[in-house]
């Protein structure tokens, strides 16, 4: 059950998000960040990838070291000792959904009861393993599902996710096209 008070909805404080819009508003280069993540095989078909520091405005704030385990399931060869890249990448959806719907209903006055994401996406291996080049080796589509109780009418969550969505830096990842820039460093 969400709580609210006089500044907080969804536990989201809005005055600080408020301040922060402002903020950046007032200097762009406030809500500059460049995140970073560090991947390091471990075995067979497992790795394990470092998060611990991020920049904003061209300053780098080190945080606490968060660790994301990766594997494959048995029938690709993996011990299924965690998630493979996309599973995580679906759970990443999940998350940033997640926090643009809080932020954004929190923003809108809406108190949220429950909020629940069901996402898959079907892979064609024949693409990753190279046997076919008519087979994109990604996912082909992925489906996501909102599961929603809130204090608003169909019209005003309806509102709430086209504004989710049209925001959401992982929608945006998804569905457009990012330059990837990739190095080899030979050691």
């Amino acid at each position: 059950m969400a709580t609210m008070d006089e500044s907080t909805v969804n536990g989201v404080d809005v005055t600080a998000l408020e301040g922060a819009i402002e903020a950046i508003s007032d200097d762009p280069d406030v809500g500059m960040f460049t995140f970073r993540a560090e991947t390091e095989w471990q075995d067979a078909l497992k790795s394990v990838t470092t998060i611990n520091e991020f920049d904003q405005s061209g300053e780098t704030v080190r945080t606490q070291d968060f660790t994301l385990q990766g594997d494959e399931p048995e029938q690709i060869l993996g011990e299924r000792t965690s998630p493979n890249a996309v599973e995580a990448l679906l759970g990443a959806l999940g998350s940033c959904l997640t926090v643009g719907y809080a932020a954004n209903a929190a923003a809108m006055g809406i108190e949220l009861d429950s909020l629940r994401f069901e996402m898959e996406g079907d892979v064609d291996l024949r693409g990753f393993l190279g046997i076919s080049e008519d087979v994109h080796p990604g996912y082909e589509a992925v489906t996501c599902t909102v599961y929603m109780d809130a204090d608003a009418s169909e019209e005003e969550l309806e509102q709430l996710r086209q504004h989710v969505e049209a925001t959401s830096p992982l929608v945006d990842v998804l569905t457009n096209e990012v330059a990837l820039e990739t190095h080899l460093v030979v050691e």
